[in-house]
């Protein structure tokens, strides 16, 4: 099958889904203090309990929410309930979402340089230090945060101490970058548009291209680095190359080369995690401020860049391409390197 008819056939199943999606919100949500309550409206007709909620609870995670039903937090129509429950028009859910506890869709303000955004996605450019998703010790200050503040801004609008509030919009986050890395990532913002850019992505139908700052002078001007990288738990970092690890592609072209600096271009054919700091290291290049596999030096942050996005847009199939500069940050690190 060819690139265009596999992009054709997942796109067709996204249209027909799209097609035939409601239009129509939830009627009325009424916030109190230790309880909120839910009215089902005709477009959540046979809706898992459990997914309904997840939908509008926004600081909860659907685990959580299945484990506070479970524990008897959950009312319908006044009797108790079960996660798999199976809601009815006219249906009255009382929950009790009981402490809060702040998550990956917790909104929080944050300036979000956006360069397009439409009904079905958008693309950022995520700046270097921001974590993409909160981990274990970070709760907080993360880019889901943000973009889930970003999609429901707008949502509720208060009218006699009642809110009208449709399904929380969470952001999809198709693929990630490093903490340290900065530059272009797409999201989706429904379900579908989702299921399409992630499986664009798993078939490599998808252009990702990076530029990095490495040091020394890079030889060839154009290069195939095949190295499989596995994950070591004695080694210092884990993931390196190694024998049995799974295989990993990476090509590099040079843009630019002066004094103890090269400016090159990365495209990761695979995608293992931190491959393209791994495969630089590899050839005797580490990418400058790459602490983990390079030497420690006084730069500011990691030289690495994800500077052009190209996809077929899930919608209609068409080719949309995106290219950022290097950050004034890196190119001020590439002045100081060249005037030493």
């Amino acid at each position: 099958m060819s690139e265009r008819s596999s992009v054709e056939q997942i796109n067709g199943a996204f249209m027909r889904e799209a097609a035939s999606a409601p239009a129509v919100v939830e009627k009325k949500v009424e916030r109190q203090t230790e309880r909120l309550r839910f009215e089902v409206g005709p477009e959540s007709e046979r809706q898992r309990l459990d997914e309904f909620l997840a939908a509008r609870i926004g600081w909860l995670s659907r685990l959580r929410i299945a484990k506070l039903i479970a524990a008897g937090a959950c009312l319908v129509n006044g009797e108790a309930a079960n996660s798999g429950q199976r809601l009815r028009r006219g249906d009255v859910v009382l929950f009790e979402p009981g402490e809060w506890i702040p998550n990956a869709a917790t909104p929080e303000p944050a300036p979000l340089e956006i360069v397009h955004e439409d009904e079905d996605l958008l693309v950022l450019i995520k700046p270097a230090g921001m974590l993409v998703h909160p981990t274990r010790n970070v709760k907080t200050g993360t880019l889901a945060n943000a973009l889930a503040f970003h999609l429901n801004q707008r949502r509720g609008t208060a009218t006699d101490g009642e809110t009208s509030e449709p399904a929380l919009v969470r952001p999809g986050l198709v693929h990630r970058l490093d903490r340290a890395t900065s530059g272009l990532m797409v999201v989706a913002k429904n379900q579908r548009a989702l299921s399409a850019l992630a499986t664009h992505f798993q078939r490599r139908l998808v252009k990702k291209r990076y530029l990095a700052l490495v040091h020394g002078q890079v030889d060839r001007d154009e290069m195939v680095i095949c190295a499989p990288i596995g994950r070591d738990e004695e080694a210092r970092p884990k993931w390196r190359v190694m024998q049995g690890g799974k295989e990993a592609e990476t090509r590099l072209r040079v843009v630019r080369k002066e004094g103890s600096w090269t400016l090159v271009e990365l495209e990761p054919v695979t995608g293992r995690t931190n491959q393209l700091r791994i495969h630089c290291a590899h050839i005797g290049h580490p990418i400058v401020g790459d602490d983990w596999y390079g030497p420690a030096d006084q730069t500011s942050r990691l030289c690495l860049h994800a500077a052009e996005l190209g996809f077929h847009h899930p919608r209609d199939g068409r080719w949309v391409e995106f290219r950022t500069p290097l950050p004034s940050d890196i190119v001020e690190i590439m002045e100081l390197f060249t005037s030493e």
